[in-house]
């Protein structure tokens, strides 16, 4: 794309490789996704296969503004249908009871089915020119599991690019939102209600507004949803997360261990080895905060230190990600302090 122009001989090239069961890396306003065929279980295979990612965790189905819901889930709860006309095109998936013709590599194996319609002109067109606008795109994020998800296409072509499994990657410039979609369960409201499996930009209140209930916080028998395990959105180097008033007193003690320090942060630090300011706005933040991860994975840092933002439900989102990025490296200030190693 442009100077907002959209490249429509690409674009329908994507559609066919995409028919032709290839993958297609697509930018959306959340994060660029791995595109195949949903409905094509060997060519969703071959996402499972890139990326590495376990066979029960499922992806998104991606659809077209205007999709028919009826093909995708079996049944369609009022909720659904008030929602899909709040928030789509935009960053909110729906698990609905998945149709019988749908098959299940993109559910991981449940009943349940996960559906999106993105709001970026890219993948909007893109859905409209795969199967003439009837198809879905089955698209997880465009890295490898668990690592950092991308927003910008170069991060997928640094992800991917060396290898040859991505056969077309569309450039739709930096995602907007800048962290993944929200997901809501909606397969079980006569038993559980809504619930809320993954926070994103679409908070819960904004959903509670719509169907006039406030989803609940995921429960054991919940139905396993895309970027939900505990280590997730990880880059390479370990991170830490602490409050603001900490990481002075930090950054000296490490300086002083004769650690390299690489700062995420929107309060002002002097004399840091390497650092990313982000915005001090939950949207500014959440748009920067995976390509300022990125940045900091290659600063040759020994930690990747980040600034906690706030804890109000305005950075829900923001938080979860970066307590999933953060899980593997639990007690590495103190490793590095003690001259531990990390592993």
């Amino acid at each position: 794309m442009t100077g907002g122009a959209l490249d429509m001989p690409a674009i329908t090239a994507a559609a066919r490789l995409l028919e032709q069961g290839r993958l297609v890396a697509l930018p959306t306003e959340t994060v660029y996704g791995l595109g195949a065929d949903a409905e094509n279980p060997e060519a969703v295979a071959r996402i499972y296969q890139a990326k590495g990612r376990p066979q029960d965790h499922p992806v998104i189905v991606h659809v077209a503004p205007g999709a028919v819901l009826g093909y995708w889930a079996s049944a369609i709860p009022a909720e659904a249908e008030q929602l899909a006309a709040a928030f789509w095109p935009g960053p909110l998936t729906m698990i609905l009871k998945r149709a019988p013709n749908i098959p299940d590599a993109v559910s991981g194996g449940q009943d349940t089915v996960g559906l999106r319609c993105p709001s970026h002109p890219v993948a909007i067109a893109l859905l409209q020119a795969f199967k003439g606008g009837r198809g879905g795109v089955a698209a997880p994020s465009a890295n490898k599991f668990g690592h950092v998800s991308p927003t910008t296409a170069q991060h997928v072509i640094d992800e991917f690019g060396a290898d040859g499994t991505v056969d077309a990657v569309l450039d739709g410039g930096q995602s907007a939102v800048g962290i993944e979609s929200t997901i809501v369960d909606l397969s079980r409201l006569a038993t559980h209600g809504p619930v809320l499996l993954r926070p994103g930009h679409i908070s819960a209140e904004a959903i509670a507004a719509v169907i006039d209930a406030l989803p609940a916080a995921p429960d054991a028998a919940a139905p396993r949803a895309s970027g939900t395990l505990e280590s997730h959105y990880a880059p390479h180097t370990p991170v830490a997360m602490q409050g603001s008033h900490e990481i002075a007193g930090t950054l000296a003690r490490l300086k002083d261990a004769g650690k390299n320090v690489a700062l995420i942060h929107y309060s002002h630090f002097p004399d840091v080895f390497a650092e990313s300011q982000l915005p001090t706005s939950p949207e500014g933040f959440a748009h920067a905060l995976y390509a300022a991860l990125r940045a900091m994975d290659t600063a040759g840092a020994d930690l990747i230190l980040v600034e906690a933002p706030p804890q109000d439900d305005a950075w829900l989102g923001v938080n979860d990600r970066l307590r999933r990025a953060a899980h593997g490296s639990t007690g590495i200030v103190h490793g590095l302090l003690n001259h531990e190693p990390f592993s």
